[in-house]
């Protein structure tokens, strides 16, 4: 039903307060608080308790976020189921969850940070401007706002609602009274550092807290007579905690924030009620203790019943003013179209958005359900995280008839990226390497998917390389990626007993070209890649500590070699995984020419990774395999145990060859604590079994014995903003037993 006829038909009702007798106008104002705003659901439930109604809604940030739905027809009740049937932790992520993004998305997760990322727009570097982000919320908003889509004022909602958000550019505060309603609550709550100011007619709208974060005043001019205000604001904080730059922040926050509270609660009147609930030590951050937010809230509303009984009606008329209000939201969700008479995609060429909606299910003719408008926008995500992802129901005006539509908006910040990867391992005894690895990313050329990808490598290892990848297809499922790069690295050599006695340099050049297909609709169940590829390889003793009868010295040879590569991933993290699985495989078939003679190989290489979950416990095998038919001299390193996690307590490439195996068991176990910026913290220990040998020419003394060594380590873990850490013990039978550190991929 279109929302004008709705109108019609309440015209008829009585308004919602205009009951039996003439009674005094009673307005809601909820301030912001972040996570603490959980306790006006629990303050709502009170309301309700104590049968005081409410002729209108006022709120900032939080507070307009539980205010505006509440406003919008949903029952305390309602937004207590909804609120703890949120995974608030998933839900401020920067993306997707991890196994619906295409695979060249998660492959970067192993060496890139998800975190340090950079914009380059102008001729000039771009910071995030949000520490999280806020397209889930955006979409979770979008759900429960779909009802009032076509109202054109938020008097029209079952209670008049307005929220207050903050001009970035000016410093003035703004009402929101019309638009876009999940846009507005989103604005409100665009709080600076953590969610990106919001763009809204023309204006850049941040938190509402930075000016009015108890807003009694626009309850005033609404035609408030009596005002419940409810202050969850964040308490200023102990000098003891001002000892960090975030401290020092936040605790800037709250001092602005607590100081136009304060004005507000001066405009307060003796027949008002200003309602502070004690919420401890929860703060703005505590949204995993959403239950209890809501449970002090209720508490707290009960404690001061006596208080509200002079706002509250006899139970007749509460029922009245409910029925009202019930009516007006049944009125608004009825509205809703039964089925979609189109499904449209905008911000797309014609062809691009024919090839995208492709990949949806959502069809012409379907039902509306959430659920499936959501994992589409999901999809569309996931084949591109950079860009900005809304729906929206429309009406044809030609045809009158509702259908739906998919909004692709572009981040120009984006068409450049730059992403920071940070390696740092040590076992304490002198022994270490560092490497930092930088990433550019230019998509979009010339076409939609097109990408240019370069990478530079700096420490232990110096490396670079650039890739050209373009989509092919009617779908883009299929794709050609060329690329070139280049690495110089260290290599050593060691005997039986562990000590080295050789350090070469080896430098590597190779250029290749591969055809590829995406598995899965939207590129997210792995790649499969034929392509040729050709290498400059050449090895450069710097020491050499070998017994007479080994002669070594410098060598350079080169391959060419068909390509075969598979990889499948769907493990729900890159690092501490909880669930899933990650298969690889990459086989080349091909020669190596050395000193004018030609020598055929045949190398292979086999991961399989499984992470299975009980509870708070995580079991996470992994098995390599690898095998090469022949290497050149000088190339006995082609696969190499040792180090952290790969047969931990020998030194890092100790035991190297042309044949490998390696089987790890590991157990983990997440800890109920968050310290600083870590995300999360583990403890966790790992069984390991391997060997390396070799049956080419210079082999290291011992190396072609197949001897299955033992190793193991105990660790604390944590996941990090820039990467997995790791702090552990390590211990070998035959190695050593040792403190080791890694922060990166071990």
């Amino acid at each position: 039903m279109h929302w004008a006829i709705a109108l019609g038909v309440w015209s008829g009702l009585a308004p919602a307060t205009a009951l039996a007798e003439p009674r005094p106008q009673i307005a809601l104002v909820l301030s912001g608080g972040g996570a603490r705003g959980f306790a006006h659901v629990g303050i709502l439930k009170a309301l309700e308790e104590a049968r005081v109604p409410v002729d209108m809604v006022v709120g900032t940030s939080m507070g307009a976020i539980i205010g505006g739905l509440y406003a919008s027809g949903m029952t305390p009740a309602e937004l207590e189921r909804e609120i703890l049937a949120v995974d608030w932790n998933s839900l401020f992520a920067s993306r997707v969850p991890r196994r619906s993004l295409s695979q060249r998305q998660k492959e970067e997760d192993f060496t890139f940070s998800p975190v340090l990322q950079l914009g380059f727009r102008d001729g000039q570097f771009v910071l995030p401007s949000g520490a999280v982000s806020s397209r889930s919320l955006e979409l979770l908003l979008r759900r429960y706002t779909l009802h009032t889509r076509e109202l054109t004022d938020f008097d029209e909602l079952p209670i008049p609602f307005r929220a207050v958000a903050t001009d970035m550019v000016s410093g003035e505060a703004v009402l929101l009274r019309q638009g876009d309603l999940a846009a507005a609550l989103r604005a409100s709550m665009s709080v600076p550092g953590v969610f990106s100011p919001l763009e809204w007619e023309g204006r850049l709208l941040g938190d509402g807290g930075l000016v009015n974060n108890l807003p009694v005043d626009v309850a005033r001019r609404m035609g408030a007579d009596r005002v419940i205000a409810v202050n969850i604001g964040t308490p200023l904080a102990s000098r003891e905690s001002l000892d960090s730059v975030i401290g020092v922040t936040l605790q800037m926050i709250n001092i602005l924030t607590e100081q136009n509270v304060q004005r507000s609660t001066a405009l307060l009147a003796l027949d008002d009620l200003l309602l502070q609930p004690q919420l401890g030590d929860l703060t703005s951050a505590s949204f995993d203790r959403a239950d209890e937010l809501i449970r002090l809230g209720l508490q707290y509303g009960a404690s001061v019943a006596a208080s509200l009984e002079r706002f509250a009606l006899p139970a007749q008329d509460y029922l009245a003013w409910q029925e009202q209000r019930r009516q007006r939201h049944a009125m608004l969700m009825d509205s809703l179209p039964e089925t979609l008479a189109f499904v449209r995609l905008q911000g797309a060429d014609e062809q691009q958005a024919s090839r995208l909606l492709r990949q949806l299910d959502v069809q012409p003719g379907d039902a509306l359900q959430s659920a499936a408008v959501e994992a589409d926008l999901l999809r569309l995500i996931a084949l591109d995280s950079t860009r900005r992802i809304d729906y929206r129901l429309e009406r044809d005006p030609d045809t009158g008839q509702e259908g739906l539509t998919y909004i692709l908006g572009d981040d120009s910040n984006a068409v450049h990226q730059f992403r920071v990867g940070l390696d740092l391992r040590t076992d304490f005894q002198g022994i270490g390497d560092f490497s930092l690895r930088l990433s550019h990313t230019r998509r979009d050329l010339p076409t939609l998917g097109t990408q240019w990808r370069s990478h530079l490598e700096l420490g232990a290892t110096i490396g670079a390389g650039t890739e050209l990848y373009h989509p092919l297809g009617r779908n883009r499922q299929g794709f050609i990626s060329s690329y070139l790069d280049h690495e110089l690295r260290k290599i050593e050599w060691f005997d039986p007993q562990g000590n080295p006695y050789a350090l070469f340099r080896r430098r590597t050049s190779r250029i290749g070209l591969d055809l590829g297909w995406h598995l899965g609709r939207t590129q997210e169940a792995g790649d499969l890649r034929l392509g040729l590829l050709g290498a400059r390889r050449q090895s450069t003793p710097d020491y050499v500590n070998a017994p007479e009868t080994q002669t070594i010295t410098a060598i350079a040879w080169t391959e060419a070699a068909w390509r075969l590569a598979w990889v499948t991933d769907q493990l729900d993290r890159a690092h501490f995984p909880t669930s899933g699985y990650r298969y690889t495989l990459d086989t080349q078939q091909g020669r190596y020419r050395v000193l004018g003679q030609r020598t055929d190989f045949t190398r292979w290489n086999l991961t399989a990774q499984h992470a299975l979950s009980d509870g708070p416990h995580t079991w996470n095998a992994y098995l390599r395999v690898a095998s090469s038919s022949t290497v050149a001299p000088g190339a006995v390193d082609e696969y190499a145990l040792g180090g952290f996690h790969n047969l931990s307590g020998y030194r890092l490439g100790q035991l190297a060859g042309n044949r490998l195996a390696l089987l790890r068991l590991g157990y983990y176990q997440r800890l109920p604590y968050q310290p600083g910026l870590v995300r999360s913290l583990y403890v966790g220990s790992t069984l390991e079994t391997g060997a390396a040998w070799t049956n080419g020419p210079l082999a290291p003394p011992g190396s072609e014995q197949r001897r299955w060594r033992l190793g193991s380590s105990l660790y604390i873990g944590a996941d990090t903003g820039i990467g997995p850490l790791y702090l552990g013990l390590v211990h070998a039978p035959q190695g050593y037993t040792g403190v080791y550190f890694v922060l990166g991929r071990p």
